[in-house]
This record gives structure tokens, sequence and C-alpha cells, in this order.
């Protein structure tokens, strides 16, 4: 069959067409192009392994902050309980070393014999009596029954206020006699000064009575007669005995009681037992001026709060030495009465006193 003339096979449509169109090749990518894509898969690829990264990692994460706060939470838990119980500690160490931390505290003693003791002690006493050789008693009176009864007036109150207040006493009163019929509302205001003189004028009355009814008016010599009136002790019997009667004793008010134990003379705190263990170390002949002295050197120097441990002559005799002020300067400041420059506690003192004499209760300062 003939094709018409002017018609034209279209492309493709026959065989060789085909043909040329099957094995045509496509264009190649250029190097630009193999580069992008190359980066747009490496950051996708990136961008994966992060997220796969974070899913795996966000739980450890949490936990790993949570036990890390727990941690840091008991640490400072820990830290702060160890800083209380050392706080604690050194607050306990505190309030247990601060009662018996002394200025000055001495070196301990080597523990020393008895007959060591008795030494020290009588080299002591010898030591007192040049430093005090005027040492008397320092209560004003002329005769027994006035010591007496000063000496049972100085009960809780000082030496100086019993002198203040006896001269009007004894310009009333100045016997047994008449002291015994005193009514009790005047005798307690004559003696009000002294404190307690309700009870002081209840004894006062009886000893009067008794010296009156029992003795002729006359104060006994004898120990065992004066501890039998009213108000009146070993202590007030001793008083009387060594300084009307020249008979020795040891007075053993709160002064000798300190400063023997201070001396190391005793322990003891009963005023009885004090006064045997002194009694054992001292021969008779010393006893009563070895009272005077030492309550001397009590009132002067071995206060019982702050002792003049720096100013005092008997320091190196002393195992107690360090207990009060060590600095001389500051210890010099404490002293007392003539050692001070004050006024003494007698209104009419000795004639060998280097004080002052004490003024009459009108014009007084308040006592010390």
């Amino acid at each position: 069959m003939r094709t018409p003339v002017g018609t034209q096979t279209p492309v493709g449509k026959s065989s060789a067409g085909k043909k040329a169109a099957v094995h045509q090749t496509p264009e190649k990518p250029t190097a630009a192009e193999k580069a992008a894509a190359k980066k747009s898969a490496t950051k996708k690829a990136a961008a994966q392994k992060a997220a796969a990264a974070k899913k795996t990692a966000a739980p450890e994460t949490a936990a790993t902050k949570a036990s890390a706060k727990t941690t840091a939470a008991k640490k400072t838990a820990a830290k702060k309980a160890v800083t209380k119980k050392t706080a604690a500690k050194k607050t306990a160490a505190k309030k247990t070393a601060a009662p018996s931390a002394p200025a000055a505290k001495a070196p301990a003693r080597k523990p020393e014999s008895r007959t060591a003791m008795v030494r020290r002690a009588r080299r002591i006493n010898r030591e007192l009596a040049e430093l005090y050789p005027y040492a008397h008693p320092e209560l004003d009176f002329t005769n027994p029954f006035e010591l007496l009864v000063a000496t049972v007036l100085s009960a809780q109150t000082t030496d100086l206020r019993v002198n203040q207040t006896t001269p009007r006493l004894f310009a009333v009163c100045p016997t047994p006699e008449d002291m015994a019929v005193m009514p009790p509302e005047e005798l307690e205001e004559l003696i009000r000064p002294t404190g307690f003189f309700r009870a002081k004028a209840k004894s006062l009355l009886g000893l009067s009575a008794a010296l009156r009814d029992r003795f002729g008016g006359e104060v006994p010599g004898r120990l065992e007669d004066l501890v039998t009136l009213p108000g009146v002790g070993r202590k007030t019997a001793n008083v009387v005995l060594g300084n009307a009667f020249g008979v020795p004793g040891i007075t053993v008010d709160t002064h000798f009681g300190r400063l023997a134990r201070r001396f190391g003379w005793t322990d003891q705190q009963d005023a009885e037992k004090v006064e045997a263990d002194v009694a054992a170390i001292f021969p008779k002949s010393d006893w009563t001026m070895l009272s005077h002295r030492v309550v001397f050197h009590g009132r002067r120097v071995c206060h019982s709060r702050k002792p003049a441990c720096g100013a005092c002559a008997i320091a190196p005799l002393c195992p107690s030495y360090g207990e009060g002020e060590t600095d001389p300067e500051k210890a010099r400041k404490l002293l007392k009465y003539e050692l001070g420059g004050q006024p003494g506690q007698r209104l009419k003192p000795p004639a060998d006193y280097p004080g002052q004499p004490a003024p009459p209760l009108a014009s007084s300062a308040s006592a010390g």
C-alpha cells in the first residue's frame, strides 16, 4: 500500500525512533548539586542522631539532676549538723571551764607531809605577826560585860556597825542588872542598826538576867559557864575568854574559817572541827593572837570574793595563791582599812593602831 505523497510519519512512531528513545541517556548532576545534596543528607542524619540521643538521655539527665540535688541537700544537712555539734561542744566546754578558771592560777603544789604543813603554818603565823604587830579585837569594850554584849551583837553584821551602836546602849544600861530590866521595845530600838534586833534583844535580856541571877552580876571566866548563857556559843565564849580574861582560845568566825581552809590547815566547814584542827597545829599560847592576826588578814587582804593575792605578804607560803587578783597594782586597790588608807572599825582603837578611828554612827558611811 502506498503512502500518500505529503504524508509524514510521526517521529518516534517508527521502530527506529522507539529504539533511539529507549537508549537515550539522562543528564548527569553537576558537582555543586552533588555537594549540596551531600550536605543536606549530613544535616538530616545529624538531626536524626541528636533527636535520638536526646530521647535516650532525657530520663537519665532528670534522674541525675534529682540525684545530685538529693546528694547536695544531704551534704548541706550533714555540714550544718557538724557545725551545730561543734558549737555545742565549744559552749559546753566554755561553761565548764569558766567557773574554775582563775585569773592566774599558780602551779599545783606537791602533796606535803603533816610535818611540812605544820612548819608552813607556823611560819605564816610569824609572818602575820610581823605584818600586824598591832592586831587586836576590833570590838570596842572596857569590861567583860561590854565585850560579851558586843560579841553577841556582832552576829550577821560588822564590828564597825556594832562599835557605832554600843555607845548609846552602854550609856543607858552599863550593867547586867540595868539591861535585864530594859523594856524589850526600848532595847530593840537601841540595837536596831545591827540587824536581827528582835532576836538579839531576846538574847541580851536572857543573858543579863542569867548573869544577875546565877553569877552575881559578873561574867564567868570559864567556857563551860559562858556557853550556858542565852545567845552565847563557843565562838563568843572564846572571844570573851581570850580578850577579857587572858584564857587562850581560837575564834573561828567566817574570816578565820575561810583562811584556815585556804592555807591548807583544815578542810572542815564546821566551826568546832576547824577549831580542833587548828588547835592541833599551834601551841596553846598562840591561839588568841593567831585568831586576831588571821581575822585581820582576812578583812584586809584575803577577801572572800576577790583576794588581793598580788599584794599579799604571805603569798609564797599560800597554796591558794592565784584565786584572786595577782597583778600588784590592781591588788593594792583591793586592800581595806588601814592598809588601804581607810578608817578602821573601832571608834577608840589601841594607841599603836596605825590607821584612822572609825566615825560615829551619825556620820558613818555604809560599812564594807
